[in-house]
């Protein structure tokens, strides 16, 4: 594969590589290096500090040190996965690669979230199964930059385009330089997407990723992200991917579309048509194991402060442990499908805050682990989830802190994902938490500080 990269570097003229890898919080960390480094790196690796495991989203430090890094911040061995080779569109000469971290040569380092997600669909294929998914993502686009960001204050921010608009073909098509680049760069990023259009809110997007293997779907989503970004600040605009930014508006989604198909990816294992509702007993099962252990996961696939402000009745997202066939107020959408390949689940708790790695880990072991019990999903709900009677369906936590201890409590998770992982990362979500439970807040000052 090496030697075949080297002729594509010099057919396409490539003279640098950018290299990055996935942190808890999903941020890409990476750097440019030269091309004599890359072909260095990729026989035998290359160091890389692993501050990256003890840095929260904002580059601090956390209070309490990670047990499974160095004292002093030592580096850890990351390894190019050449396997995920593509040319940047908007930096034509330059090529980029994922990173995983290990340990030494052989060891995995257990806190990086694509050896997680890998570990989760082992298993899977131990089970005779091949995962799939795909991301689709809500967010909004402002006529920002990070200066006018940080001068405003992230306050006064001005859309790019005012109205809500949701399905407009107006708005999409003012804003074609944008969307035509998102849509025309992501392809040759090899993200390719099966859809884009206006949501409701000035400035709002959806975009659906095309569906792809695990962990292909789960790097996509995260260069996604990222590469958004970085094609907005090309064009004067700067895009959030928070769960809730304003009151005002809808929150931002990140559902992930799962199902499961045979070790050949030839039969979706979901799908059964001589079932009346078209789902298999695997599937069911599948809902089953999602259903029961949504409670206790939460802080796995909502994990940041603002993710709870979206979990609100009649916003779209669910606030029960609820599942129902082409139900959209239900956390887990059933998608029988119009053919057998399309048949699916939906999974509608995530946001657009999720990390994607770890949100498709987490709700992958909770449906091979229901596919193991053969749990019962129960009966399909098919009234509005919000109205449901409180004693069918478990209520989800309302705040990370709650999140936070249901999954501290969860011997499940310690054992489907690992000890080493859980506790580390149930130190970052206390220390976001904490760090929050300090913050004075605009609302604060406007409610108290003169009156009180």
């Amino acid at each position: 594969m090496l030697e075949q990269i080297k002729r594509t570097f010099r057919e396409k003229g490539i003279h640098k590589v950018k290299l990055g890898g996935f942190d808890i919080d999903g941020v890409l960390r990476g750097k440019y290096v030269s091309v004599d480094k890359f072909l260095s790196a990729a026989e035998k690796g290359l160091g890389f500090c692993d501050v990256v495991f003890n840095w929260d989203s904002d580059d601090e430090l956390y209070g309490t040190p990670a047990k499974l890094t160095g004292e002093g911040y030592p580096d850890l061995l990351a390894k190019i996965d050449l396997s995920t080779f593509r040319q940047i569109p908007w930096e034509p000469d330059t090529a980029f690669f994922i990173l995983d971290f290990f340990c030494d040569q052989e060891t995995p380092f257990p806190l990086c979230p694509r050896h997680l997600l890998r570990t989760v669909i082992g298993q899977a294929n131990e089970m005779g199964f091949q995962p799939f998914a795909s991301v689709e993502y809500e967010y909004f686009l402002f006529k920002e930059t990070a200066d006018s960001l940080m001068e405003k204050g992230f306050k006064n921010l001005t859309p790019m385009s005012p109205g809500a608009f949701g399905y407009s073909v107006l708005r999409a098509s003012a804003a074609a330089e944008f969307v035509h680049t998102v849509v025309d760069s992501m392809a040759e990023y090899d993200v390719t997407l099966e859809g884009i259009h206006t949501e409701t809110g000035p400035g709002a997007y959806e975009t659906a990723i095309k569906y792809d293997m695990a962990l292909k779907s789960a790097d996509k989503a995260g260069l996604f992200k990222t590469g958004v970004k970085e094609i907005c600040t090309r064009q004067g605009l700067v895009a959030t991917f928070m769960a809730k930014w304003s009151p005002d508006y809808p929150g931002c989604s990140g559902h992930l579309h799962q199902s499961l198909w045979n070790l050949d990816a030839e039969k979706n294992c979901f799908s059964d048509t001589d079932d009346s509702l078209g789902m298999s007993d695997t599937m069911k099962h599948y809902i089953g194991g999602q259903k029961q252990l949504m409670p206790e996961m939460m802080a796995l696939i909502c994990p940041t402060v603002n993710s709870y402000k979206r979990i609100v009745p009649g916003s779209w997202a669910p606030v029960n442990a609820s599942w129902g066939i082409e139900n959209r107020t239900a956390a887990i959408r059933a998608i029988p499908g119009q053919d057998a390949k399309s048949t699916r689940v939906e999974y509608r708790l995530a946001g657009s805050d999720a990390h994607p790695h770890i949100a498709i880990a987490a709700s992958l072991a909770a449906g091979l682990y229901g596919i193991r019990y053969q749990i019962d999903p129960e009966d399909p709900l098919t009234a509005n989830a919000y109205e449901a009677d409180e004693n069918r369906f478990e209520s989800l936590p309302q705040s990370l802190s709650e999140a936070i201890n249901r999954l501290d409590q969860s011997d499940t998770f310690r054992e489907i994902l690992g000890s080493d992982f859980v506790d580390h990362y149930l130190m970052t979500r206390r220390w976001e938490y904490d760090n929050f439970s300090k913050a004075v807040t605009d609302w604060e000052r406007q409610r108290y500080f003169e009156i009180i």
